[in-house]
């Protein structure tokens, strides 16, 4: 055993008083780690733990772990399903700052909650204990945890665009946008922050416990009902909510429950918030790639899915392409001409489509864990490379002409005009514009996200 793991074993037994056993590590993340174990107190019973350890200054926002354990707590006496803290303090062993809770058992994959046979039951039972929990968080006075921030939700996204060098017209737009249809609003109240699918722990009977609290803040409550059915977190379920629910059964439930009357167009509002703050988070995540700070070839990938959020964050804005897209060309297998570049065959095309095979059947298959899933990361990619070959000049030409026919000369140029406010009074033309790009960059991206029906929002002045 580690020196390292045999000090945290020790410690844990000296604060809880007790013998640890089983001690494994679930998660280590950039501000913490996260490790089961069990606990054989003095007499003689067995419980199943969780430790949360803190790696630094916890500064940000809720993720100070003492924090948090305050946040659990009263999350714990208001009713929200959470796991119980046990313990929580600074030092002793155990790093900075470190919190103890029970471990609740159950299912966080969301492709398995929303797709297995096993989950039918609870997938019913979901959309009304979201309702439910989400009351009563949004009940939990502010001023009863010490160090919760308070946020404003437009504050952040342009900054950071424009602090990773990144031009999106699209999310541009929808910024400016988000800014002239803001709902009025109600009370500031404490919010999750990141209440959805994968932070849900699942079990055979619905939600078993609300996980990941370090995101909370003060807000609007809508904010976590709009994440909760933002596309991305849909995870290609059909349900608005969380790929599993209806709507208006989330509303029901929620004011049920003590939440306050809620307008499904202010809903919208929130889906789009959602959207753009999450195309802003693929962006952080691929800078880290590109930087160099973090090489890693899912990072790569997430900067293409950029153009997801966008095409649902105009179809919430209202708006959508207006020229039809012709058939996709098929991949150049000529024979080698007199005219041919000098490289001859296999072409890079090929070559992308061989190694991607390769991936496929040479590592996929003999592979298990991270390692599958990597491969799988890396077959994508080379697919997306093959069909930027293909498509690409294609849709180059396209954009171009569609940028001359609004009168600018680059996606810069149109930024410039959006924020100086030149197309507010023609931003659902510019809006088209900006959704045919956006399909075609899924075109090469993801087609398959192309399928997926389109929520329309309402798209009208506020």
């Amino acid at each position: 055993m580690a020196a390292a793991r045999v000090e945290v074993v020790e410690a844990l037994g000296r604060v809880l008083g007790g013998r640890v056993e089983d001690l494994r590590r679930l998660s280590g993340g950039a501000s913490r780690v996260t490790s089961s174990f069990d606990l054989i107190d003095n007499a003689g019973v067995r419980r199943q733990l969780v430790i949360q350890q803190d790696r630094g200054d916890g500064a940000t926002q809720i993720g100070a772990v003492s924090a948090e354990a305050a946040l659990l707590r009263a999350a714990h006496r208001g009713g929200v399903p959470v796991a119980e803290v046990v313990a929580s303090g600074e030092g002793e062993g155990l790093g900075p700052r470190w919190l103890v809770a029970t471990r609740v058992e159950g299912e966080t994959i969301p492709r398995k909650i929303l797709r297995d046979p096993e989950w039918d039951t609870a997938r019913r039972a979901l959309t009304a204990q979201c309702g439910r929990a989400l009351a009563a968080i949004h009940a939990i006075a502010p001023d009863s945890i010490p160090g919760l921030s308070a946020t404003d939700p437009l504050a952040e996204p342009l900054p950071l665009l424009d602090a990773l060098g990144e031009v999106r017209p699209a999310l541009e737009l929808g910024a400016r946008w988000l800014n002239a249809h803001r709902p009025e609003g109600g009370p500031r109240r404490t919010v999750h922050g990141d209440f959805r699918l994968g932070n849900l722990m699942v079990g055979p009977d619905g939600l078993r416990a609300v996980l990941d609290w370090e995101l909370a803040h003060v807000g609007d409550p809508l904010e976590d009902i709009g994440w909760l059915c933002a596309p991305a977190w849909r995870f290609g379920g059909a349900g608005r909510v969380g790929g599993f629910g209806d709507l208006s059964a989330l509303l029901e439930a929620y004011e049920a429950a003590g939440g306050r009357t809620v307008d499904p167009i202010d809903v919208t509002w929130w889906e789009a918030h959602a959207t753009m703050k999450w195309a802003v988070v693929c962006g952080l995540q691929v800078s880290a790639h590109l930087s160099g700070s973090t090489r890693s070839v899912e990072l790569a990938a997430i900067g293409r899915r950029i153009c997801e959020s966008e095409w649902d964050l105009l179809a919430l804005m209202g708006v959508g392409p207006e020229e039809p897209v012709a058939p996709d060309p098929e991949p150049d297998r000529s024979p080698v001409t007199a005219s041919t570049p000098p490289f001859g065959r296999p072409t890079a095309a090929e070559l992308v489509e061989a190694v991607a095979e390769y991936l496929e059947a040479g590592v996929m298959e003999k592979s298990s864990g991270r390692g599958a899933f990597e491969a799988r990361v890396a077959r994508n990619v080379l697919h997306i490379a093959e069909r930027e070959m293909r498509l690409g000049p294609g849709i180059a030409q396209d954009h171009a002409r569609r940028l001359s026919d609004l009168g600018v000369g680059s996606d810069g140029d149109l930024v410039a005009a959006i924020r100086a406010g030149q197309f507010d009074d023609d931003w659902r033309r510019v809006g088209a514009v900006l959704a045919a790009s956006a399909r075609d960059q899924l075109r090469v991206a993801n087609p398959s996200y192309l399928e997926r029906p389109r929520q329309s929002g309402p798209g009208s002045p506020g």
